[in-house]
């Protein structure tokens, strides 16, 4: 995966929306429009091979609406600029975080040590419940 191209790409297909935000700011936010909501369609994201993009798709169903857009909306900062930065780094972030491949998982055998730990646990159990037998005479 290459965040460059990712980055770009966002960049290049997202659809930007703005809205009148709450929150703190006075007057401020009755006027002006600084809630930023953008809307990207996944088959659009360059960079990505396509396992990458059906796990990415998979992991982010939830904020994917019926015609393949992923959308987020931010209005935490109280200018447009700055709502819209976040947002552009956080969608970028939410694809490479989803997109990326788990490693394979290599099989291992336990060691030395924990098999002798193992085998004197059991050992000691088996001692304990013999001792709980009838005492011989």
């Amino acid at each position: 995966m290459n965040i460059d191209y990712v980055t770009a790409s966002v960049e290049a297909n997202a659809s930007f929306e703005f809205a009148r935000s709450g929150g703190p700011g006075g007057q401020n936010v009755n006027k002006v429009e600084t809630k930023v909501r953008i809307r990207l369609p996944m088959a659009a994201i360059a960079g990505l091979s396509e396992a990458e993009r059906a796990r990415a798709i998979g992991q982010l169903v939830k904020r994917i609406d019926a015609d393949g857009n992923l959308f987020v909306a931010v209005d935490e900062e109280r200018s447009q600029g700055a709502n819209r930065r976040t947002a552009l780094l956080r969608i970028v972030e939410l694809i490479v975080k989803a997109g990326r491949l788990p490693k394979k998982r290599l099989a291992t055998k336990p060691g030395k040590a924990a098999r002798e730990r193992r085998l004197s646990s059991k050992k000691m159990q088996a001692d304990k419940k013999s001792l709980r037998g009838r005492p011989e005479d």
